[in-house]
């Protein structure tokens, strides 16, 4: 979609999908800051690029904390992130 490639796309709900892998919760205070304010810019920019094109935005993450961490970071993202426990 405008040269990004999204990790899925959920067709009947025009939906396309990040998933963070990351194995946050083991992560240093410091690299958990790094990561955080690297992956908010990421999904701020991948958010616009799918509503640029008429569709939603999700984003799946593996745990509690790493969600909970990403909607402290940036508010305006907190409904758009997902806990995947499964990945």
């Amino acid at each position: 979609m405008n040269g990004k490639n999204f990790d899925a796309l959920q067709l009947a709900t025009r939906t396309p999908w990040e998933v963070k892998t990351d194995n946050f919760d083991t992560y240093s205070d410091f690299l958990k800051g790094r990561v955080l304010s690297d992956q908010v810019a990421e999904m701020r920019s991948e958010r616009e690029i799918a509503r640029a094109c008429g569709f939603d935005f999700r984003v799946g993450v593996r745990s509690e904390a790493h969600k909970e961490a990403l909607g402290e970071q940036a508010p305006d993202l907190s409904d758009l992130i997902v806990v995947m426990d499964w990945c």
